[in-house]
């Protein structure tokens, strides 16, 4: 069957062709190589050149039904091609009997794993990173992985790279705000693989290939920039726990305050309320270990 692309290119398509069982033709190979020997035996012991031309052509025909049988292993298919034209692709495992004189090319279905090599390219921010996917395809269209490309396992490696950097220049590795929606490669792997997916069978659709899982297997920022990076993430993790740390300490001296105005009953001066509420910051938020102070002072 032959197809046309939207650019007008003409691709073929998998279709069925004819097969029978093959044990049948089997038998009917050696019943014909058993005949035509015994005919070619009988002029030969008679001189008779009638026994031998029908011999001969007996042998003939059975050397086109031989040619017709063809194994199938399984998850395997094999694709016909009678004088140069595609007739058909059997899928069935077995011996079958097919149209005689075709070639007989077998080709995989089983599940294939491509892992790529690590490359490096730049993502959406302009920063260089390092960065390999594994591919699980298997072929579903013998026809198109055979005639539509010249070698399908070579066509998948380089459109496997070229997709890769394509869907990685989309991204950036990491997103220093954490209340940003923005997809990352780094945080979104499961959502970058699926598109890297979607794109992929896109491109593969010309080979007959069923993309059916993508999986980021290496992501990192290039040697140039690795070090830098990670000080900008330790700085922005930090600033982040400090964020945290502080909005707790104001909840701990608000209550502090309430909770020593309603069980003492008195009414701290707001001056004295402000030194309380620094001190708890303080002592919450250093690092360095704190020391007691006791002041003298009385409270007005």
């Amino acid at each position: 069957m032959l197809l046309f692309s939207a650019k007008g290119e003409s691709f073929l398509k998998e279709k069925n062709v004819f097969h029978v069982n093959g044990y049948v033709g089997l038998i009917i190979a050696l019943v014909l190589l058993a005949c035509g020997g015994y005919l070619l035996w009988i002029g030969s012991q008679n001189s008779s050149v009638g026994s031998i031309i029908l011999g001969t052509v007996i042998i003939i025909v059975d050397l086109l039904f031989a040619s017709s049988l063809t194994i199938i292993q399984p998850n395997e298919a094999k694709v016909l091609t009678f004088f140069g034209n595609y007739i058909g692709t059997i899928r069935t495992a077995g011996l079958f009997m097919t149209i005689p004189l075709t070639s007989k090319q077998p080709i995989s279905l089983r599940v294939r794993n491509f892992n790529s090599q690590i490359i490096k390219v730049n993502d959406s921010k302009g920063n260089p990173v390092e960065i390999a996917a594994v591919i699980v395809y298997k072929v579903v269209d013998s026809a198109k992985a055979i005639f539509n490309v010249e070698d399908y396992e070579q066509f998948v490696e380089i459109q496997s790279e070229s997709a890769i950097r394509h869907i990685a220049s989309q991204y950036p590795y990491d997103s220093f705000d954490e209340e940003s929606d923005t997809l990352t490669l780094r945080g979104n792997s499961t959502e970058v693989s699926e598109a890297l997916k979607r794109e992929l069978q896109e491109r593969l659709e010309v080979a007959g290939l069923n993309v059916m899982e993508t999986r980021l297997t290496h992501l990192a920022y290039a040697t140039e920039i690795a070090s830098a990076m990670l000080q900008r993430q330790q700085a922005t993790a930090i600033l982040s726990a400090r964020k945290i740390i502080v909005q707790g300490a104001v909840e701990i001296s608000k209550e502090a305050v309430k909770q020593l105005q309603h069980d003492i009953s008195i009414e701290i001066p707001d001056e004295k309320k402000i030194q309380m509420i620094n001190n708890v910051l303080v002592s919450i938020i250093t690092e360095r270990g704190t020391q007691n102070v006791i002041n003298t002072d009385k409270m007005n």
